[in-house]
């Protein structure tokens, strides 16, 4: 899988998503402007030891990311859009995209994309959920639909003493 971060600003949520790409060996792609400098500790301290394994691609701006990428089906994330994320059919190696933490992904984005914007459902008196947050809930539907391809091997959980705590 892809996750995309348009103009991310703040690099605990980058470096928390970065971990979360190298745990589920997806890609991360930033683009550009980043509100911070991708060599800031902090990015390091949220992505712990993560960092150096992660694949991250970098773009000038959308329309770069776009032709780099031969114009891909992208699923944007925005409290704006009609679909549930858990309502979509994702593909392997699908581009979930998230907008700006402060502002979302701009109109002129979104509107390039009304059948592949997704939302994840929440209150209504509250505005969204912690970006880093809503990208693992996508992200890990997203590799559910793929039934955790390459994430659980044919005889993993053999290696684990499972018990029943419920009460029969």
């Amino acid at each position: 899988m892809n996750i995309v971060l348009l103009e991310p600003e703040i690099p605990f949520n980058t470096g928390n998503i970065g971990r979360t790409c190298v745990a589920t060996d997806s890609k991360l792609h930033l683009i550009k402007p980043l509100g911070f400098e991708i060599d800031d500790k902090s990015i390091k301290r949220s992505g712990l030891d993560y960092w150096q394994d992660l694949e991250v691609y970098y773009y000038e701006n959308f329309a770069d990311f776009v032709e780099k990428n031969n114009n891909p089906m992208i699923y944007i994330a925005s409290t704006k859009a009609k679909n549930l994320y858990s309502d979509v059919c994702y593909e392997e190696d699908s581009f979930i995209m998230f907008g700006r933490e402060s502002s979302g992904t701009p109109e002129e984005i979104l509107i390039q994309y009304p059948e592949t914007c997704i939302r994840i459902p929440m209150h209504e008196k509250h505005r969204s959920l912690n970006l880093s947050t809503s990208a693992s809930i996508v992200l890990y539907e997203a590799l559910r639909q793929q039934n955790f391809k390459g994430l659980l091997l044919e005889g993993e959980l053999r290696k684990y003493k499972w018990v029943d705590v419920s009460n029969d």
